[in-house]
């Protein structure tokens, strides 16, 4: 049993398959986000209240997934996103620690800006990390916040061994800019780690209510492969999930 007053808020909550971590996946989308970033496809998430999400115990929670387990087939498992979900880092990581006794697969998707990370990463299967930049200027104009504690747990995962996925997505006047994203990462050990490029889209869009802030996001397929063939010749392992 977890203690009293430890309940997250839930937006949504759904299946899907291979698109965050492996396998068929339990995915909790959890309301609030430390980052504003300006393409947002989920700005009601931002937010740490809404209406619209449900506050949800972690007792309650990981019943659901057990009740759940037949379902999390190939590999599968629970995957908490946001949101950001290392917000509620307090309240996940009892709940992460019942989950790893009972050999269920956590997979986070996070910006990785919690001095919490490494810490509740230890009961996490697959790290999912969103780099939005590698400059800290461009990135407090984008998304509104530094770039630096990223950066350190994104550099401490890398000196631990420990299996990351990185994801980029791909904004055009935003972040084009494969040698840079490239050069940075290259200065590591990144054996154990893959990145994934994710083209800009709209979807979401209407959530902003028209305060949306870009106005020609579209990347070109062209670019997309621009950034694969950068970082492949960087001895940087790229990947499509």
């Amino acid at each position: 049993m977890q203690k009293e007053g430890d309940s997250v808020l839930v937006l949504q909550k759904g299946f899907n398959y291979s698109q965050d971590g492996p396998g068929n996946r339990l995915v909790y989308h959890l309301q609030g986000c430390n980052f504003a970033c300006k393409w947002c496809s989920n700005a009601d998430s931002i937010p740490r209240e809404n209406p619209k999400a449900k506050e949800r115990s972690g007792d309650d929670i990981f019943d659901e997934i057990m009740r759940s387990r037949m379902m999390l087939f190939d590999g599968g498992g629970v995957t908490f996103t946001g949101g950001e979900c290392t917000l509620w880092y307090a309240e996940l990581l009892p709940l992460f620690k019942r989950l790893h006794e009972q050999g269920i697969s956590v997979a986070i998707e996070t910006n990785a800006s919690s001095v919490h990370l490494p810490e509740l990463a230890e009961y996490v299967d697959h790290l999912i990390v969103d780099l939005k930049h590698f400059d800290d200027e461009q990135h407090i104009k984008w998304v509104g916040a530094s770039l630096k504690e990223t950066k350190k747990n994104i550099e401490f995962f890398f000196a631990s061994g420990r299996e990351i996925h990185i994801r980029i997505p791909v904004i055009n006047g935003v972040n084009t800019c494969p040698e840079g994203f490239a050069d940075y990462f290259s200065r590591f050990d990144t054996s154990h780690a893959d990145f994934e490029f994710l083209a800009y889209h709209e979807f979401g869009k209407d959530k902003w209510h028209g305060n949306y802030g870009i106005t020609d996001g579209f990347v070109s397929p062209e670019m997309m492969a621009e950034f694969d063939r950068v970082f492949k010749e960087h001895g940087l392992k790229t990947v499509k999930t």
